[in-house]
């Protein structure tokens, strides 16, 4: 057992914060191994995943070229989110991040709620990291013949046990993803404009906005179809939160944390949506689909040797950095619960790494659940979880919102202090975020299919929520009050 660390031997060894009015037992017992290269690089990565890699795909061939409004409005709303929760982070940084906060400014129920929706968030999102991963995979025909389900397992078996090592050996793989990533998509968007610089012809078609004319303008299929594809790109920004996450891990947040966070911005902007118009220049929307990534579509149509097949190997980097993301994040949070007493005890658990692995293996065994998922239904799979995985992500965003805005309350009451580096236009950035994600909630209800599916099943959440509370209820009390008399 001396690699353990209990929930109560925490308990006893956390400090108190200095300077800080709340103090979370979650905090304790971690390094700080994670450096401003580490958290830049994540914060980056965390903005490019599989919802752009993959989910731009089916999306384009739904909405047209009027994805990437889309695009810009979801990442406006998420640059608030993460910009709300970074103002938290300045004023008392945590690994328990918004849960830690939810616990502050709302209590107990508040932050079991937070947390919950976090992992129904990242669980489903597993699930949809190691789909897309084996649909990548069999872009080779040497993995054709593999059942997508095996591909899925051997997936999160990888990235499970790279996970559990170190949270340095994590940031480190992070680092590399995310430049992956980055050096990839700029290569795509260097090719792309020069392709439409030159007109060079893709597949038979001139580069231009010829491409998009030609194919119905902006809203081929008129402006409903972009407004139901909304829910799938807030998934696309699902990571975006991450680097508040780490924050806690690293050893000067108030330095790191402003610019990091300030930078999501503009890559919104090049990335996704500077991608998207790229990709709705070179080819008619029509000539993508689900199924296949669009940079992929276009590298194969370009016909270069071997082009198609690396960037099916970045966008299969992106699927595994993003489970290790999920795997990561979901851990601390999960820890930070388990020492409250709303999550079950052994996700309290540390290793000798200092990494928490027992809510580790807990995602990781949903995202076994969802191996069995691309067994039963290979070709449904991503979409059913991507529907589930916006739900968790919407009340996420909503939960750092709401602790925003009573934090900014509080200020105004002077029982906190406001860091310099603040949400602008508050309180009423958060209130139009909120109206905002309402709204992406109301569309996937109107939209029918999975979505409304989805969304019908808000009150079984609700009620497992409540549920869940009151079986948990005893615990964190007791908890708390030992924490009270320590």
């Amino acid at each position: 057992m001396s690699d353990r660390i209990t929930a109560a031997e925490t308990l006893v060894a956390a400090p108190p914060a200095a300077g800080s009015p709340h103090v979370d037992a979650g905090d304790a017992g971690y390094s700080k191994d994670l450096k401003s290269r580490h958290i830049n690089m994540i914060a980056i990565g965390g903005a490019i995943g599989t919802g752009l890699f993959l989910g731009a795909g089916g999306r384009l061939a739904g909405a047209g070229p009027s994805l990437a409004i889309a695009y810009a409005v979801c990442g406006v709303f998420a640059f608030f989110v993460v910009r709300a929760l970074g103002e938290l982070v300045l004023y008392r940084p945590s690994s328990g991040a918004f849960v830690s906060y939810a616990r502050e400014f709302m209590g107990e129920k508040g932050a079991f709620a937070a947390g919950w929706l976090y992992f129904l968030n990242w669980a489903t999102t597993a699930v949809a990291d190691i789909t897309a991963a084996a649909t990548y995979a069999h872009f080779w025909g040497m993995f054709s013949d593999i059942p997508q389900w095996l591909l899925a397992l051997i997936a999160l078996a990888v990235v499970l046990t790279a996970n559990l090592i170190s949270v340095k050996y994590f940031g480190e793989m992070e680092f590399w993803f995310a430049i992956i990533k980055v050096g990839a998509l700029v290569a795509f968007m260097l090719i792309g404009i020069f392709l439409v610089v030159t007109q060079h012809p893709v597949d038979g078609h001139t580069p231009g906005f010829s491409t998009i004319t030609d194919s119905g303008g902006i809203f081929p299929v008129g402006m409903l179809p972009m407004l139901l594809v909304i829910q799938g790109v807030v998934f696309a920004y699902a990571s975006v939160e991450l680097c508040g996450v780490a924050a806690g891990e690293t050893k000067s947040p108030e330095k790191i944390m402003p610019k990091a966070i300030n930078s999501i911005m503009w890559r919104v902007g090049l990335f996704y949506v500077g991608s998207v118009v790229l990709l709705a220049l070179l080819l008619p929307y029509t000539s993508y689909s689900g199924d296949e990534s669009p940079f992929v579509t276009v590298m194969d149509k370009l016909g270069i040797p071997g082009a198609a097949g690396v960037m099916n190997l970045v966008v299969l980097t992106a699927a595994l950095s993003s489970l290790n993301s999920g795997l990561y994040s979901t851990g601390r949070i999960l820890r930070s619960m388990a020492l409250s007493g709303s999550a079950p005890k052994f996700t309290g658990r540390m290793n000798k790494g200092q990494v928490p692995y027992g809510g580790i293996l807990l995602t990781a065994g949903f995202g076994v659940l969802g191996v069995g998922l691309n067994y039963v239904m290979p070709g449904e799979a991503f979409e059913i979880v991507l529907n589930f995985a916006s739900i968790g992500i919407l009340g996420t965003w909503g939960m750092i919102m709401l602790c925003s805005l009573l934090f900014w309350h509080r200020s105004r009451d002077g029982r906190v202090t406001r860091p310099s580096y603040q949400l602008p236009w508050a309180p009423y950035t958060q209130i139009v975020t909120l109206a905002f994600l309402a709204t992406v909630v109301f569309l996937m209800w109107w939209g029918g299919g999975v979505g409304r599916t989805t969304v019908m099943c808000l009150p079984l959440i609700a009620a497992a929520l409540v549920g869940g509370w009151f079986v948990v209820r005893r615990r964190v009390n007791d908890l708390a009050r030992e924490r009270q008399d320590v």
